[in-house]
Protein backbone atom coordinates (compact mmCIF):
# COMPACT_ATOMS: atom_id res chain seq x y z
CA UNK A 1 0.00 0.00 0.00
CA UNK A 2 3.10 2.66 -0.98
CA UNK A 3 1.86 5.96 -1.52
CA UNK A 4 3.26 8.08 -4.19
CA UNK A 5 6.01 10.37 -3.19
CA UNK A 6 4.87 13.94 -1.82
CA UNK A 7 1.09 12.34 -1.79
CA UNK A 8 0.12 12.61 2.23
CA UNK A 9 -0.68 9.01 3.30
CA UNK A 10 -4.28 9.33 4.70
CA UNK A 11 -5.81 6.38 7.03
CA UNK A 12 -9.32 6.12 5.94
CA UNK A 13 -12.26 3.59 6.86
CA UNK A 14 -14.58 2.42 4.23
CA UNK A 15 -17.93 1.39 5.27
CA UNK A 16 -19.66 -0.92 3.13
CA UNK A 17 -24.04 -1.45 3.80
CA UNK A 18 -25.69 -4.17 2.53
CA UNK A 19 -26.81 -2.65 -0.77
CA UNK A 20 -23.08 -1.95 -1.69
CA UNK A 21 -22.31 -6.15 -0.70
CA UNK A 22 -25.68 -7.55 -2.07
CA UNK A 23 -24.43 -9.72 -4.90
CA UNK A 24 -21.24 -11.27 -5.95
CA UNK A 25 -20.80 -8.84 -8.19
CA UNK A 26 -21.18 -6.07 -6.18
CA UNK A 27 -18.89 -7.28 -3.84
CA UNK A 28 -16.07 -7.52 -6.70
CA UNK A 29 -16.62 -3.51 -7.22
CA UNK A 30 -16.35 -2.80 -3.47
CA UNK A 31 -13.03 -5.04 -4.10
CA UNK A 32 -12.23 -2.97 -6.82
CA UNK A 33 -12.45 0.42 -4.97
CA UNK A 34 -10.50 -0.38 -2.20
CA UNK A 35 -7.95 -1.51 -4.18
CA UNK A 36 -7.86 1.72 -6.16
CA UNK A 37 -8.07 3.28 -2.39
CA UNK A 38 -4.74 1.53 -2.00
CA UNK A 39 -2.68 1.82 -4.80
CA UNK A 40 -3.51 5.66 -4.42
CA UNK A 41 -1.66 5.76 -0.93
CA UNK A 42 -4.41 5.60 1.37
CA UNK A 43 -4.06 2.85 4.31
CA UNK A 44 -7.42 1.66 4.08
CA UNK A 45 -9.52 -0.75 7.18
CA UNK A 46 -12.95 -1.85 5.47
CA UNK A 47 -16.16 -2.24 7.58
CA UNK A 48 -18.63 -4.49 5.95
CA UNK A 49 -22.81 -4.79 6.73
CA UNK A 50 -24.09 -8.76 5.81
CA UNK A 51 -25.50 -8.78 2.44
CA UNK A 52 -28.95 -6.86 1.91
CA UNK A 53 -31.96 -9.05 2.82
CA UNK A 54 -29.88 -11.56 4.87
CA UNK A 55 -30.73 -9.91 8.37
CA UNK A 56 -34.29 -10.02 7.32
CA UNK A 57 -33.74 -13.57 6.45
CA UNK A 58 -32.30 -14.75 9.44
CA UNK A 59 -35.01 -12.69 11.61
CA UNK A 60 -37.72 -14.87 9.87
CA UNK A 61 -35.65 -18.05 10.65
CA UNK A 62 -35.80 -16.76 14.11
CA UNK A 63 -39.11 -16.12 14.16
CA UNK A 64 -40.05 -19.96 12.51
CA UNK A 65 -38.84 -21.11 15.62
CA UNK A 66 -39.87 -19.05 18.45
CA UNK A 67 -41.87 -15.86 18.63
CA UNK A 68 -39.68 -14.61 21.55
CA UNK A 69 -36.43 -15.92 20.23
CA UNK A 70 -33.80 -16.37 23.34
CA UNK A 71 -31.81 -12.78 22.96
CA UNK A 72 -28.33 -14.44 23.30
CA UNK A 73 -29.04 -17.26 20.71
CA UNK A 74 -30.71 -14.70 18.38
CA UNK A 75 -27.50 -12.30 18.69
CA UNK A 76 -25.43 -15.84 17.37
CA UNK A 77 -27.92 -16.00 14.20
CA UNK A 78 -27.65 -12.46 12.88
CA UNK A 79 -23.88 -11.96 13.66
CA UNK A 80 -23.30 -14.29 11.06
CA UNK A 81 -24.81 -12.36 8.12
CA UNK A 82 -21.77 -10.41 8.31
CA UNK A 83 -18.90 -13.01 8.97
CA UNK A 84 -20.57 -14.27 4.95
CA UNK A 85 -19.67 -10.85 3.80
CA UNK A 86 -16.57 -10.32 5.06
CA UNK A 87 -15.04 -13.35 4.21
CA UNK A 88 -16.20 -12.74 0.80
CA UNK A 89 -14.83 -9.53 0.42
CA UNK A 90 -11.58 -10.32 1.77
CA UNK A 91 -11.38 -13.41 -1.02
CA UNK A 92 -12.15 -10.66 -4.08
CA UNK A 93 -9.49 -8.15 -3.02
CA UNK A 94 -6.70 -11.13 -3.09
CA UNK A 95 -8.24 -11.29 -6.55
CA UNK A 96 -7.12 -7.86 -7.03
CA UNK A 97 -3.81 -8.46 -5.38
CA UNK A 98 -4.24 -6.69 -1.85
CA UNK A 99 -3.73 -8.27 0.94
CA UNK A 100 -5.94 -8.42 3.53
CA UNK A 101 -7.93 -10.75 6.44
CA UNK A 102 -11.56 -10.78 7.73
CA UNK A 103 -12.03 -10.00 11.50
CA UNK A 104 -15.19 -10.79 13.18
CA UNK A 105 -15.61 -8.42 16.05
CA UNK A 106 -13.93 -10.54 19.03
CA UNK A 107 -10.94 -10.85 17.16
CA UNK A 108 -10.11 -7.30 17.22
CA UNK A 109 -12.05 -6.66 20.93
CA UNK A 110 -15.19 -4.83 19.73
CA UNK A 111 -16.34 -4.81 23.59
CA UNK A 112 -20.22 -4.00 24.17
CA UNK A 113 -22.17 -4.53 27.14
CA UNK A 114 -24.54 -7.40 27.48
CA UNK A 115 -27.39 -5.95 26.30
CA UNK A 116 -28.23 -8.17 23.62
CA UNK A 117 -29.91 -6.99 20.06
CA UNK A 118 -29.19 -3.74 20.91
CA UNK A 119 -25.69 -3.34 22.98
CA UNK A 120 -23.69 -0.39 22.92
CA UNK A 121 -20.06 -0.06 22.18
CA UNK A 122 -18.23 0.19 24.68
CA UNK A 123 -14.34 -0.24 23.59
CA UNK A 124 -12.29 -1.02 20.77
CA UNK A 125 -8.80 -2.55 20.90
CA UNK A 126 -7.32 0.58 18.08
CA UNK A 127 -3.62 -1.24 18.69
CA UNK A 128 -4.68 -4.66 17.31
CA UNK A 129 -6.51 -3.09 14.28
CA UNK A 130 -2.92 -0.87 13.55
CA UNK A 131 -0.81 -3.51 13.93
CA UNK A 132 -2.31 -5.02 11.18
CA UNK A 133 -2.27 -2.39 8.92
CA UNK A 134 1.13 -2.17 9.58
CA UNK A 135 1.64 -5.15 8.16
CA UNK A 136 0.71 -4.02 5.22
CA UNK A 137 -2.39 -5.89 5.39
CA UNK A 138 -6.25 -4.76 4.81
CA UNK A 139 -8.22 -5.53 8.02
CA UNK A 140 -12.18 -6.22 6.77
CA UNK A 141 -14.11 -5.82 9.47
CA UNK A 142 -17.96 -7.24 10.58
CA UNK A 143 -20.03 -4.27 11.35
CA UNK A 144 -22.89 -4.69 13.33
CA UNK A 145 -21.08 -7.22 16.14
CA UNK A 146 -19.31 -7.21 19.43
CA UNK A 147 -18.75 -9.31 22.32
CA UNK A 148 -19.78 -8.33 25.85
CA UNK A 149 -17.18 -9.30 29.24
CA UNK A 150 -18.64 -12.80 29.17
CA UNK A 151 -16.93 -13.34 25.62
CA UNK A 152 -20.82 -13.30 24.39
CA UNK A 153 -21.78 -12.39 20.75
CA UNK A 154 -23.79 -9.23 20.74
CA UNK A 155 -25.51 -7.01 18.37
CA UNK A 156 -25.85 -3.01 17.99
CA UNK A 157 -29.03 -2.89 16.02
CA UNK A 158 -30.39 -2.13 12.97
CA UNK A 159 -27.79 0.51 11.15
CA UNK A 160 -25.22 -0.56 13.63
CA UNK A 161 -22.67 -0.96 10.93
CA UNK A 162 -22.64 2.78 10.64
CA UNK A 163 -21.71 2.65 14.54
CA UNK A 164 -18.72 0.17 14.10
CA UNK A 165 -17.68 1.83 11.69
CA UNK A 166 -16.91 5.04 13.34
CA UNK A 167 -16.28 3.34 16.32
CA UNK A 168 -13.17 1.54 14.69
CA UNK A 169 -12.57 4.88 13.13
CA UNK A 170 -12.39 6.94 16.71
CA UNK A 171 -10.26 3.78 18.15
CA UNK A 172 -7.34 4.44 15.45
CA UNK A 173 -7.90 8.21 15.17
CA UNK A 174 -8.81 7.87 10.95
CA UNK A 175 -8.42 10.73 8.84
CA UNK A 176 -11.91 9.82 7.70
CA UNK A 177 -14.47 7.48 7.83
CA UNK A 178 -16.40 7.24 4.17
CA UNK A 179 -19.32 5.31 4.54
CA UNK A 180 -20.57 4.10 1.26
CA UNK A 181 -24.33 3.82 0.54
CA UNK A 182 -26.79 3.60 -2.37
CA UNK A 183 -26.98 7.53 -1.80
CA UNK A 184 -24.31 9.95 -3.07
CA UNK A 185 -25.09 12.20 -0.26
CA UNK A 186 -26.86 14.31 2.67
CA UNK A 187 -30.19 16.16 0.30
CA UNK A 188 -31.92 18.51 1.69
CA UNK A 189 -35.28 16.20 1.98
CA UNK A 190 -36.16 12.76 0.85
CA UNK A 191 -35.81 12.73 -3.11
CA UNK A 192 -37.98 10.48 -3.40
CA UNK A 193 -40.79 12.99 -1.91
CA UNK A 194 -38.65 16.00 -3.13
CA UNK A 195 -37.77 16.64 -6.65
CA UNK A 196 -36.40 19.81 -5.86
CA UNK A 197 -34.13 18.40 -3.31
CA UNK A 198 -30.25 19.49 -2.92
CA UNK A 199 -27.51 17.26 -2.31
CA UNK A 200 -25.98 18.90 0.98
CA UNK A 201 -22.12 19.84 0.37
CA UNK A 202 -21.03 19.78 4.48
CA UNK A 203 -23.45 19.22 6.92
CA UNK A 204 -22.59 20.09 10.82
CA UNK A 205 -22.67 17.33 13.44
CA UNK A 206 -24.85 18.58 15.57
CA UNK A 207 -27.66 18.89 12.11
CA UNK A 208 -26.84 15.50 11.06
CA UNK A 209 -27.36 14.20 14.24
CA UNK A 210 -31.13 15.85 14.47
CA UNK A 211 -31.52 14.83 10.66
CA UNK A 212 -30.56 10.90 11.82
CA UNK A 213 -32.70 10.60 14.61
CA UNK A 214 -35.37 12.44 12.83
CA UNK A 215 -36.47 10.38 10.26
CA UNK A 216 -33.29 10.27 7.48
CA UNK A 217 -32.10 7.13 6.79
CA UNK A 218 -28.77 7.76 5.00
CA UNK A 219 -26.87 7.45 8.44
CA UNK A 220 -27.95 5.73 11.71
CA UNK A 221 -28.13 8.57 14.96
CA UNK A 222 -25.54 6.61 17.08
CA UNK A 223 -22.75 6.75 14.38
CA UNK A 224 -23.34 10.65 14.75
CA UNK A 225 -23.11 10.74 18.33
CA UNK A 226 -19.80 8.12 18.27
CA UNK A 227 -18.46 10.39 15.37
CA UNK A 228 -19.30 14.20 17.26
CA UNK A 229 -18.62 12.46 20.58
CA UNK A 230 -14.97 11.65 19.07
CA UNK A 231 -14.18 14.09 16.22
CA UNK A 232 -14.53 11.55 13.38
CA UNK A 233 -14.94 13.75 9.86
CA UNK A 234 -17.70 11.00 8.02
CA UNK A 235 -17.92 11.56 4.46
CA UNK A 236 -21.45 9.92 2.79
CA UNK A 237 -20.66 8.43 -0.63
CA UNK A 238 -22.31 6.52 -3.59
CA UNK A 239 -21.09 2.54 -3.90
CA UNK A 240 -22.02 3.24 -7.22
CA UNK A 241 -21.18 6.47 -8.69
CA UNK A 242 -18.39 8.85 -8.43
CA UNK A 243 -18.68 12.13 -6.81
CA UNK A 244 -17.59 14.12 -3.36
CA UNK A 245 -20.70 12.98 -0.87
CA UNK A 246 -21.33 14.93 1.98
CA UNK A 247 -18.79 15.59 4.12
CA UNK A 248 -19.93 15.48 8.06
CA UNK A 249 -17.97 17.43 10.94
CA UNK A 250 -17.90 20.02 13.36
CA UNK A 251 -16.26 22.98 10.94
CA UNK A 252 -18.77 25.01 9.53
CA UNK A 253 -16.77 26.91 6.98
CA UNK A 254 -19.87 27.86 4.66
CA UNK A 255 -21.21 31.55 5.60
CA UNK A 256 -23.87 31.71 3.26
CA UNK A 257 -25.56 28.68 4.64
CA UNK A 258 -29.66 29.04 4.45
CA UNK A 259 -31.26 29.06 7.79
CA UNK A 260 -32.63 25.57 7.33
CA UNK A 261 -30.24 22.55 5.91
CA UNK A 262 -33.27 20.39 5.81
CA UNK A 263 -37.01 18.88 5.89
CA UNK A 264 -37.23 15.43 7.24
CA UNK A 265 -40.01 13.16 7.95
CA UNK A 266 -40.87 10.33 10.22
CA UNK A 267 -44.10 7.91 9.71
CA UNK A 268 -43.54 4.91 12.00
CA UNK A 269 -44.40 6.61 15.26
CA UNK A 270 -47.44 6.40 17.31
CA UNK A 271 -49.18 8.64 19.78
CA UNK A 272 -49.83 7.51 23.63
CA UNK A 273 -52.32 9.61 25.90
CA UNK A 274 -52.91 9.18 29.34
CA UNK A 275 -55.72 11.50 30.28
CA UNK A 276 -57.98 13.01 33.34
CA UNK A 277 -54.24 12.13 35.88
CA UNK A 278 -54.20 13.72 39.25
CA UNK A 279 -52.04 17.02 38.66
CA UNK A 280 -49.61 16.21 41.27
CA UNK A 281 -45.54 16.41 41.48
CA UNK A 282 -44.46 12.82 40.33
CA UNK A 283 -47.34 12.19 38.03
CA UNK A 284 -44.98 11.91 34.77
CA UNK A 285 -42.37 9.46 36.57
CA UNK A 286 -45.07 7.08 37.29
CA UNK A 287 -46.51 7.27 33.48
CA UNK A 288 -43.30 7.42 31.56
CA UNK A 289 -40.61 5.28 34.48
CA UNK A 290 -42.63 2.01 33.21
CA UNK A 291 -41.95 3.33 29.59
CA UNK A 292 -38.57 3.67 29.98
CA UNK A 293 -37.88 0.61 32.34
CA UNK A 294 -39.27 -1.45 29.41
CA UNK A 295 -36.51 0.25 26.72
CA UNK A 296 -38.80 1.99 24.82
CA UNK A 297 -37.94 5.52 23.21
CA UNK A 298 -40.23 8.67 24.26
CA UNK A 299 -39.65 11.20 22.08
CA UNK A 300 -42.63 13.95 21.92
CA UNK A 301 -44.10 14.82 25.68
CA UNK A 302 -46.89 17.47 25.71
CA UNK A 303 -48.80 18.15 29.19
CA UNK A 304 -51.89 20.11 29.22
CA UNK A 305 -52.69 22.77 31.36
CA UNK A 306 -54.69 21.57 34.82
CA UNK A 307 -57.68 21.60 34.72
CA UNK A 308 -59.64 21.31 38.38
CA UNK A 309 -56.38 19.28 39.38
CA UNK A 310 -56.39 17.33 36.45
CA UNK A 311 -54.76 16.95 33.29
CA UNK A 312 -53.26 14.86 30.34
CA UNK A 313 -50.02 13.84 28.90
CA UNK A 314 -49.34 12.60 25.51
CA UNK A 315 -46.17 11.48 24.11
CA UNK A 316 -44.62 9.55 20.80
CA UNK A 317 -43.61 6.20 21.15
CA UNK A 318 -41.97 4.33 17.61
CA UNK A 319 -45.37 2.66 16.41
CA UNK A 320 -43.72 -1.23 16.64
CA UNK A 321 -43.31 -0.32 20.37
CA UNK A 322 -47.20 1.05 20.70
CA UNK A 323 -48.53 -2.30 21.94
CA UNK A 324 -46.36 -2.90 24.65
CA UNK A 325 -46.48 0.95 25.43
CA UNK A 326 -50.30 0.14 25.83
CA UNK A 327 -49.72 -2.76 27.89
CA UNK A 328 -47.58 -0.45 30.38
CA UNK A 329 -50.00 2.22 30.57
CA UNK A 330 -53.43 0.10 31.43
CA UNK A 331 -51.44 -1.60 33.95
CA UNK A 332 -50.12 2.08 35.27
CA UNK A 333 -53.65 3.29 34.86
CA UNK A 334 -54.77 0.18 37.42
CA UNK A 335 -53.31 2.13 40.37
CA UNK A 336 -55.36 3.89 42.74
CA UNK A 337 -53.81 6.85 42.18
CA UNK A 338 -54.41 6.99 38.68
CA UNK A 339 -58.35 5.84 38.75
CA UNK A 340 -60.64 7.93 36.63
CA UNK A 341 -57.73 7.85 34.35
CA UNK A 342 -58.19 6.73 30.51
CA UNK A 343 -55.87 5.65 27.99
CA UNK A 344 -55.14 6.04 24.95
CA UNK A 345 -53.04 5.15 21.57
CA UNK A 346 -53.39 6.71 18.23
CA UNK A 347 -51.35 5.59 14.85
CA UNK A 348 -52.07 6.81 11.11
CA UNK A 349 -49.78 9.73 12.53
CA UNK A 350 -45.91 11.19 11.09
CA UNK A 351 -43.50 13.74 12.51
CA UNK A 352 -42.27 16.44 9.84
CA UNK A 353 -38.82 18.42 11.13
CA UNK A 354 -36.79 21.39 10.01
CA UNK A 355 -32.99 21.65 10.86
CA UNK A 356 -30.69 24.03 11.00
CA UNK A 357 -28.04 25.42 12.73
CA UNK A 358 -29.14 28.72 11.30
CA UNK A 359 -32.29 28.96 13.38
CA UNK A 360 -29.65 30.13 16.49
CA UNK A 361 -29.84 33.25 14.74
CA UNK A 362 -32.83 34.20 12.86
CA UNK A 363 -36.28 34.88 13.81
CA UNK A 364 -39.46 34.01 12.25
CA UNK A 365 -38.84 30.34 11.43
CA UNK A 366 -41.42 28.58 13.61
CA UNK A 367 -43.73 31.50 12.60
CA UNK A 368 -42.67 30.89 8.85
CA UNK A 369 -43.32 26.88 9.69
CA UNK A 370 -47.01 27.17 11.22
CA UNK A 371 -48.17 29.65 8.30
CA UNK A 372 -47.22 27.44 5.58
CA UNK A 373 -48.84 24.54 6.79
CA UNK A 374 -52.08 26.29 7.67
CA UNK A 375 -51.77 27.44 3.77
CA UNK A 376 -52.26 23.98 2.76
CA UNK A 377 -54.55 23.34 5.79
CA UNK A 378 -52.90 20.65 8.11
CA UNK A 379 -53.51 20.77 11.37
CA UNK A 380 -51.21 20.10 13.63
CA UNK A 381 -51.71 18.24 16.75
CA UNK A 382 -48.18 18.41 19.22
CA UNK A 383 -44.91 20.49 19.09
CA UNK A 384 -41.63 20.24 19.71
CA UNK A 385 -38.61 22.29 19.63
CA UNK A 386 -34.69 22.80 20.40
CA UNK A 387 -32.14 25.62 19.29
CA UNK A 388 -32.07 24.30 15.96
CA UNK A 389 -35.08 22.11 15.00
CA UNK A 390 -39.09 22.42 14.63
CA UNK A 391 -40.91 19.12 14.71
CA UNK A 392 -45.07 18.86 14.61
CA UNK A 393 -46.72 15.62 14.83
CA UNK A 394 -49.43 15.53 12.16
CA UNK A 395 -52.15 12.97 9.98
CA UNK A 396 -49.58 10.72 8.23
CA UNK A 397 -51.88 11.27 4.89
CA UNK A 398 -50.17 14.73 4.70
CA UNK A 399 -47.16 14.21 5.53
CA UNK A 400 -45.51 14.23 1.95
CA UNK A 401 -47.93 17.38 0.87
CA UNK A 402 -46.01 19.22 4.03
CA UNK A 403 -42.14 17.79 3.35
CA UNK A 404 -42.85 19.70 0.22
CA UNK A 405 -44.32 22.54 1.40
CA UNK A 406 -41.88 23.28 3.82
CA UNK A 407 -38.89 22.42 1.71
CA UNK A 408 -40.20 25.40 -0.89
CA UNK A 409 -40.99 27.71 1.59
CA UNK A 410 -37.69 27.70 2.95
CA UNK A 411 -36.03 28.14 0.27
CA UNK A 412 -34.25 24.90 -0.48
CA UNK A 413 -35.62 23.69 -4.07
CA UNK A 414 -32.90 23.67 -6.28
CA UNK A 415 -32.77 26.25 -8.88
CA UNK A 416 -33.31 25.19 -12.67
CA UNK A 417 -29.90 25.73 -14.05
CA UNK A 418 -29.90 28.36 -17.24
CA UNK A 419 -29.73 27.48 -20.81
CA UNK A 420 -27.40 29.18 -23.15
CA UNK A 421 -28.60 31.54 -25.19
CA UNK A 422 -28.93 30.39 -28.88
Amino acid sequence: MGSKPGTPVRLVVHKYGGTSVGSIERIQAVARKVATACQSGDRVVVVVSAMSGETNRLTALAHEISSHPAPREFDVLLASGEQVSIALLTMALHEYGIKSKSFLADQIRVRTNNDHIRARIEKIDGDNVLSVINDDIVPVIAGFQGVDDCGDITTIGRGGSDTSAVAVAAAIEADECLIYTDVDGVYTADPNVVSGAKRLAHVNFEEMLELASLGAKVLHSRAVEFAHKFAVPIRVLSSFEEGEGTLISQNDTDLERPVISGVTFEKEIAKLTVSNVNDVPGVAFEILGPIGNAGIVVDMIVQNVSHRGHTDLSFTVPAGDMAVALEILEDVAKQEAFTGSVVDGAQGIAKVTVVGVGMRSSAGVARKMFETLAEKNINIMMISTSEIKISVVIDASYVELATRALHSAFDLDAKPVASEPP
